[in-house]
């Protein structure tokens, strides 16, 4: 099966789960509604979800004035990985991570927390904003931001069910309650099919496009240990969203079981071992 069809298969199965929970709470017009509710936060996703997404996570946007290096940074990596130049933000975040999105290259935004700023040195970061520059070539960030609206409206709904399902016999509290636990953690698996190819592709061609594979390697290792002992309190409080980042930001709160969107960071670091890459950004 091939990548795209692999994705769209997945995403049709974040849009039927969505219509069932639907049908648990109002039967066929709740299943209906659900439907538009899909299509509507697609295209709601397609526009402005890389913007909610920013400002969820309190970035600001920064310059050549305001943060040079940075900025400048980016700006020779796009050069090489032959894409317009993104917007650049920084999140005032102690935990070191970083994520890209918007709807394609010519719209896309990278975002780096303050804490990834402080704890990598030159080589480690130039690696992390490969990885994302290759999200946006790869034009992933349209795909994992509408995964991540849907996967956050099954878990509303998911909770929904719990005092819904009650009603015209359709599964009784039982099955509202099992709605409330599965249905995350079903939108959360589905995420992470979506996810394990993408960054594995990602890891490879952002080792392709900063010319080596340690710098990426060892903020992966850096990035991994800080998620689990640095609260990333925006990512936190929408954990739908924890697929977009470059490691997942939820290990601190040991919420991540029903989100683990990432392959292991072992894996992908081996699979970047693999790789025969030679230079420097």
């Amino acid at each position: 099966m091939s990548s795209t069809l692999r994705t769209f298969t997945l995403m049709a199965a974040l849009t039927a789960l969505l219509m069932a929970l639907g049908w648990l709470i109002g039967g066929t017009g709740g299943m209906i509604i659900a439907l538009i509710f899909a299509g509507v936060g697609n295209i709601w996703a397609w526009w402005n979800s890389d913007k909610a997404l920013l400002r969820q996570n309190g970035a600001v946007r920064v310059d050549e004035q305001s943060a040079p290096e940075l900025v400048q940074m980016v700006a020779a990596l796009a050069k090489r990985a032959n894409l317009p130049m993104p917007a650049v933000y920084v999140m005032q975040s102690d935990q070191p991570n970083a994520f890209a999105t918007g709807r394609n290259p010519d719209n896309a935004a990278v975002a780096v927390t303050q804490g990834l700023l402080r704890t990598l040195n030159r080589d480690e970061l130039a690696g992390v904003i490969a990885h994302e520059l290759a999200h946006i070539r790869n034009r992933d960030t349209l795909t994992m931001t509408i995964a991540a609206t849907l996967a956050g409206a099954i878990a509303m709904l998911g909770n929904m069910a719990l005092f819904t399902g009650g009603r015209e016999g359709r599964g009784g509290m039982l099955g509202g309650l099992l709605a409330m636990i599965l249905a995350p953690v079903a939108a959360g698996l589905v995420q992470m099919a979506i996810s394990r190819t993408r960054e594995y592709r990602a890891d490879a061609l952002g080792a392709e496009i900063a010319g080596q594979t340690q710098g990426l390697s060892s903020a992966l290792r850096k990035i991994s240990a800080a998620a689990g002992q640095v609260v990333n309190v925006p990512a936190e409080r929408n954990p739908a969203s924890a697929s977009m980042f470059i490691i997942n930001p939820l290990g601190a709160l040991r919420m991540d079981s029903l989100f683990r969107t990432h392959p292991s960071t072992e894996s992908r670091i081996e699979a970047l071992n693999r790789l025969n890459v030679n230079g420097h950004p």
